[in-house]
């Protein structure tokens, strides 16, 4: 069982700044928080054992490292009950270039950030998915990134409502 930890402004600030910045050397950190080095380490390790901290990763500039074609693919099932939402969902599971999938409400069901090599791979995972009759897909939707306006870089952290610190316990 997870540690349950009471996220109060020093884990607030320590949260909003590696989930911008997880590179940060743990004196930075203490500093930007004001804390001590070793008060900050702890609370480091305690909310990454309380998994509020799903990964830290590093966001790479794939223009200047390779060809690549980002893609937004929009699936719509056939059948839209539980089982094959699971099928479905569990065939995208181990696919490295669905970098995300999204369930949505309306008139498409899945809509998936991708990153293929080039066309042809895009193309030839589209036709393998739909060729897969157990996947019930009606209909894929593909909408090739032409040029990135705004990236993700972090929640918005300081507009969201945290959930209330009495809802956390110390331990």
């Amino acid at each position: 069982m997870k540690k349950v930890i009471k996220i109060d402004s020093y884990n607030r600030k320590i949260l909003a700044c590696l989930h911008l910045q997880a590179d940060l050397t743990n004196i930075e950190l203490a500093e930007k928080v004001n804390l001590s080095p070793s008060a900050c380490f702890q609370r480091v390790k305690s909310l990454k054992e309380a998994g509020y901290f799903r990964s830290f990763h590093a966001d790479v500039n794939l223009d200047q490292l390779c060809e690549h074609v980002f893609s937004y693919i929009e699936f719509t099932l056939n059948d839209n009950s539980a089982p094959t939402r699971r099928k479905f969902a569990n065939a995208l599971q181990d696919i490295p270039e669905i970098m995300d999938c999204l369930q949505l409400s309306g008139d498409v069901d899945y809509i998936s950030l991708s990153c293929f090599s080039n066309i042809n791979k895009l193309n030839d995972f589209c036709n393998k998915l739909s060729d897969d009759e157990t996947l019930s897909i009606k209909r894929i939707n593909t909408r090739i990134v032409l040029d990135r306006a705004k990236w993700f870089l972090g929640y918005p952290l300081a507009q969201l409502k945290w959930l209330d610190d009495s809802s956390f316990e110390e331990s």
